[in-house]
């Protein structure tokens, strides 16, 4: 059963208060009688490797607190700026839908998952962005639905793609590369006396907004997304519809979601050589009930 917060039990209808988490999915018995083992066994499973030793430079609690404090301090401007979408919104509904399925995928990739507080918003916003945040933090970004008309294979797609990055702990990497980086600097202004050490991540927080992924990261995430998606029950070959719409919409100024998440023919025709992997795992998944339909265009 999906927790509920107080404030949603009490009726408080203002959207600060109306996110809703998403703990407890991982005992429903989604999985659909497959075991974690027979999940490792398949799948793109064999074409992700092993999490970079950087990331043992910063720990995953502080990390995901980080996150956790980023993304309520986000949630609060929106919500005062009336850009957060309310939980009887149909994109909210939509959103959230797509992740109770994709979200009981993950512990295979993460066994930290199990005890995330997922959450899912929808920020009112034009912008074409979408992302997650470590400890299942997740933000779409209204434009991205509406402009791109997205469908809920898309949709999952992306999902897959930023909840991947979280699973993959790609931004906890990217911490402890600057973390290792600095922490050798400092220690050389320590021996002549010109600093101190520990302000590396000093500032963490502030940097999951606007952290840089690599291209490896970006097909790491790729592959990973489109294993989840399929799991869930939607197509992967959404990935090949969706990045051909974001390089269509690059065409003006590229949008937020491609500058930080490079795109192109190369990137197509990967997704098109791991869908052999995960098709037969899309065959036999449990199809969603209902469909929904993306926000009527401006």
């Amino acid at each position: 059963m999906m927790a509920v917060s107080p404030h949603e039990r009490s009726g408080c209808g203002c959207p600060l208060h109306a996110r809703r988490l998403f703990t407890g999915l991982l005992a429903t018995g989604a999985l659909a009688g497959q075991t974690w083992a027979q999940q490792e066994q398949e799948g793109v499973r064999g074409d992700v490797g092993r999490t970079s030793r950087f990331a043992k430079f910063v720990s995953a609690e502080q990390v995901e607190g980080a996150a956790a404090q980023q993304y309520l301090s986000m949630l609060k401007q929106a919500g005062s700026q009336r850009a957060l979408a309310g939980p009887d919104h149909p994109q909210v509904i939509r959103l959230r839908a797509i992740a109770r399925r994709i979200i009981p995928f993950t512990p295979p990739w993460n066994a930290r998952a199990q005890q995330w507080r997922w959450e899912v918003n929808l920020l009112m916003s034009k912008e074409l962005n979408a992302f997650c945040m470590p400890g299942g933090k997740i933000a779409f970004y209204y434009g991205i639905l509406q402009k791109l008309q997205l469908s809920d294979d898309e949709v999952a797609t992306i999902m897959g793609h930023e909840v991947a990055h979280a699973l993959r702990e790609h931004a906890r990497e990217r911490m402890g590369k600057t973390v290792a980086t600095r922490g050798a600097v400092e220690l050389g202004s320590l021996l002549f006396g010109l600093g101190n050490t520990g302000r590396a991540i000093a500032d963490m927080g502030g940097q999951l907004l606007t952290l840089k992924f690599s291209r490896d990261d970006e097909t790491e995430a790729d592959i990973v997304g489109m294993e989840l998606a399929a799991r869930a029950g939607y197509d992967p070959a959404a990935g090949v519809s969706l990045w051909q719409k974001m390089l269509q919409a690059s065409k003006g100024a590229p949008p937020e979601f491609v500058s930080t998440h490079p795109a192109g023919d190369t990137r197509i025709k990967d997704i098109q050589a791991k869908l052999p992997k995960v098709e037969p795992i899309f065959a036999r998944a449990a199809r969603p009930e209902r469909r929904y339909a993306p926000p009527p265009t401006a």
